[in-house]
């Protein structure tokens, strides 16, 4: 029969798949997880077994042997089972440190608190579950599919009599953690949710609200900041562990639920995110909304540093690509990631970036701010390549000239009055670099009226391990002009950088060098020789990596060699 002759519900298989195993032989992977589990519960075998593992055995029945994603975090077999069972007992283990309905009595709070923490054990076990209803396709060996809002996996597998089943990943899918509420039917019985509902009206809403991804700002809802917590840890162990022994997980596809939950929160409650006021981060126009960049950045890290979320880029340039991945910002038709605009009361225009949408900002405001008159873009300057905007709107500096005179009205003087005036004022950016690199290998001495616009940055792959991503953007920073001394230096090649300056921020050489060569970002010596080299460094010898120079920002690649084999 031909593949469009079948039935819409109906998909072929022709892969191994999954065995359909039973619960038990599913769950006797993970006892020490669930050994955990249990001591941290703090229950005698029969109370663990009436709540918490019969709560265990219905997600196992649900997600059976699924992955959580199709190639970056828990995407092994069984690796969404697992990853709710790890968030779960995270998050358990938090409430130990945390006080539930703080303002009511202490008998009130003795009768709410076991209440409390099962919630947040059925909010972490529950927390990716979505993903079943919206990446995964199931079929059995005739390819029918398998009905996830009707029944779990493992029910289904029975009642088909099924022993493989096959998996096919929709394509371009949309996270929707909304879709969370109804997976939560196949987990938790009826008569749990009535246990938890029992004598308050809060414990169940803010359950709902965590699995469904609806943040309650006006309500602190300390279990959701458990489960995000948790979750942010487990999944940033997660991909440093395939680091280690795979060497290609693919960082930043979870961050964008953090992020885009910081920018709410921000515009909620910060009273700098108030759009359209003076010095405000947040501007709205006919032409769009914008954040301006990178200090809406900074107000970010500092909101998620406190969080104390594992895993969160610190860079702006991390955040923004992120977010330009995820379609949460838009660039410009030129294809540069900023946009200039020009605010009422602005001396000049200033960088920031488009949000896609107003609502992802403004979701649950009402009514939203209106936006102004008058539009805070110029088409003229956003359609330019970035650096000849830049150029444009960037003031020149102008020479210190005697009263009355005018040298650009004096034949043969324009040239030499620019020239001389960017030479003073770049002199000491060029003798910062020139004590660490050879005059060959320097990106940016050719040219001092560019040397002095264009700010050396790392501009790395998004895939690269955002810990090595943090540590190797703090080191070239050094490079720029009032940035102390330089932690790296220009040579041929590329930027070298010490081994120990990895060290110093907390990452072992050997992680860094396995990240920055799985994205190819190395230059190796003619012949693929080693990824290390030694060298001379501040008067020392030192063991150090090369960084091809196309990964950074504000150097000129034609002042580099290029080398007859190149990349790791």
């Amino acid at each position: 029969m031909l593949a469009s002759s079948l039935p819409h519900s109906t998909f072929a298989s022709s892969d191994p798949g999954f065995e359909a195993l039973p619960i038990d032989d599913l769950l006797s992977q993970h006892d020490d997880l669930i050994a955990r589990i249990k001591l941290c519960h703090g229950s005698d075998r029969t109370d663990f077994e009436q709540t918490i593992m019969s709560l265990i055995r219905r997600y196992a029945s649900l997600v059976h042997l699924l992955p959580a994603t199709s190639d970056n975090y828990f995407c092994i077999p069984g690796g969404l089972l697992r990853l709710g069972m790890e968030v779960s007992f995270f998050s358990l283990q938090g409430t130990d440190a945390h006080i539930f309905s703080g303002r009511s009595t202490i008998s009130a709070r003795r009768h709410l608190e076991p209440r409390w923490r099962l919630a947040t054990f059925v909010a972490g076990l529950c927390c990716e579950a979505h993903r079943i209803l919206s990446h995964i396709i199931v079929t059995d060996s005739p390819g029918e599919a398998w009905p996830a809002y009707l029944l779990p996996l493992s029910d289904w597998l029975m009642t088909r009599q099924a022993d493989r089943y096959f998996l096919r990943w929709r394509p371009q899918a949309i996270e929707t953690r909304s879709l969370g509420v109804f997976t939560l039917a196949h987990v938790v019985p009826p008569a749990v949710m009535h246990y938890l509902a029992e004598d308050n009206t809060v414990i169940v809403p803010h359950l709902m609200a965590s699995v469904s991804g609806i943040s309650q700002y006006r309500d602190h809802n300390v279990l959701d900041d458990l489960v995000r917590r948790s979750l942010a840890l487990v999944i940033d162990r997660n991909l440093l562990a395939n680091a280690d022994r795979y060497g290609k997980p693919q960082y930043g596809s979870h961050l964008e639920r953090y992020l885009v939950d910081a920018l709410r929160h921000l515009a909620s409650s910060n009273s700098g995110w108030q759009a359209n006021r003076e010095k405000s981060r947040v501007w709205f126009g006919p032409d769009g909304l914008f954040l301006v960049w990178p200090s809406a950045a900074e107000d970010i890290q500092k909101l998620l540093d406190t969080a104390q979320l594992p895993g969160i880029p610190k860079a702006p340039e991390t955040i923004m690509e992120v977010l330009l991945l995820a379609g949460v910002f838009e660039p410009t038709s030129a294809g540069n990631s900023t946009w200039l605009i020009q605010p009422p009361g602005a001396k000049s225009e200033i960088e920031a970036v488009k949000l896609s949408s107003t609502a992802i900002l403004f979701a649950g405001h009402d009514p939203s701010p209106p936006p102004l008159a008058e539009s805070l873009t110029s088409s003229a300057l956003n359609n330019l390549p970035s650096a000849q905007a830049t150029e444009l709107v960037a003031p020149q500096p102008q020479p210190d000239d005697p009263p009355g005179t005018q040298l650009s009205l004096i034949p043969g003087n324009s040239d030499q009055t620019q020239q001389a005036a960017s030479n003073s004022q770049d002199a000491q950016a060029e003798a910062a670099l020139l004590l660490t690199a050879p005059p060959s290998a320097l990106a940016s001495t050719s040219d001092a009226q560019t040397t002095q616009q264009a700010k050396i940055g790392l501009q790395a792959p998004l895939r690269l391990n955002p810990v090595v991503r943090d540590a190797l953007t703090e080191v070239v920073n050094t490079l720029n002009t009032g940035a102390g001394p330089a932690q790296c230096c220009t040579v041929a090649l590329g930027v070298f950088v010490p081994l120990h300056e990895f060290e110093l921020r907390g990452v072992q050489p050997s992680v860094a060098l396995r990240a920055l060569s799985d994205v190819h970002m190395l230059v190796r010596a003619p012949g693929n020789g080693p990824p290390t080299t030694s060298r001379d460094f501040n008067g020392t010898s030192a063991v150090g990596l090369t960084i091809a120079p196309r990964f950074i920002n504000g150097v000129d690649m034609e002042a580099f060699a290029s080398p007859e084999a190149q990349g790791g």
